[in-house]
């Protein structure tokens, strides 16, 4: 049986004009919050909320998405190196980003914009910001496959990718595309999402979307990184790698916001 592996060297920059340099993964970024933005407005109209409230939103998220991500990296993956070279810290563009830090930082800043801007609960606002969030995953995933990091490990399946630039030892071993495996879970978590609150009313169920998203998100994530080559030395020889064991509390927070929302009244939105 001959296999046809997929040979991946594309070239991170999509265009340059003089010193400007637009890349795929920012290029992603800012295509998924732009979307975002779109359907967050679209469902804030639909209740009669303030609109001034969306522009409010996005750019609490979107400082809070930087710094939260970039400080999870930091902490959670590289803090042996960091600590050493504290000015590093803040060069986000030399690449570094946790997606559980910024889950957290989400989490932070809709609580003081929750507390600051609406007067209404944080699952009010996470049950219609995740939605989006879950697209957002998809496009950043994307990213990452166009800057081919976050690689998986070795397989000999027919699908497997060979990530030529990738910055790994042997780079010509066919390797599973993690990235996709993730983008296509989180993509099937928004079309969920979306048909939840347009279909079924899930709103009028506080805590059921967040408590759905956190799922599709955090246990996908749980399952993948099986698939997926370590991202730091210390997770060598561990069962369970870093990104898992911190997926492991949305996980269990997600469950516990399923059965509440189950549970209690319906509300009017």
């Amino acid at each position: 049986m001959i296999l046809n592996y997929i040979t991946w060297a594309p070239d991170p920059e999509f265009f340059s004009i003089g010193p400007l340099t637009v890349r795929y993964y920012g290029l992603f970024f800012a295509l998924g919050f732009l979307i975002g933005y779109y359907l967050v407005d679209k469902m804030f109209r639909r209740e009669n909320a303030p609109v001034e409230w969306v522009d409010k939103l996005f750019m609490y998220v979107m400082i809070a998405t930087v710094v939260g991500a970039r400080l999870g990296h930091v902490f959670f993956y590289a803090w042996d190196y960091y600590s050493q070279n504290l000015n590093e810290i803040l060069m986000v563009w030399r690449g570094g980003l946790a997606s559980h830090g910024g889950a957290l930082g989400i989490l932070i800043a809709i609580w003081i914009y929750s507390k600051k801007v609406t007067k209404r609960s944080m699952l009010w606002t996470l049950d219609r910001l995740v939605i989006p969030v879950a697209l957002v995953a998809v496009f950043i995933r994307m990213g990452n496959l166009m800057n081919s990091e976050i690689i998986g490990s070795e397989t000999s399946l027919s699908w497997g990718f060979i990530f030529l630039k990738a910055h790994i030892d042997n780079p010509e071993i066919p390797r599973h595309p993690s990235q996709i495996y993730e983008a296509i879970f989180y993509l099937i978590t928004f079309i969920v999402l979306m048909y939840m609150y347009w279909k079924k009313a899930a709103a009028e169920r506080e805590g059921l979307i967040f408590g759905v998203f956190l799922i599709g998100i955090f246990a996908t994530r749980i399952f993948v990184e099986f698939f997926k080559e370590i991202q730091s030395g210390f997770e060598e020889q561990m069962f369970l790698n870093m990104g898992q064991i911190l997926s492991i509390p949305f996980v269990i927070l997600a469950i516990y916001l399923i059965i509440r929302a189950l549970n209690k009244p319906r509300i009017k939105i």
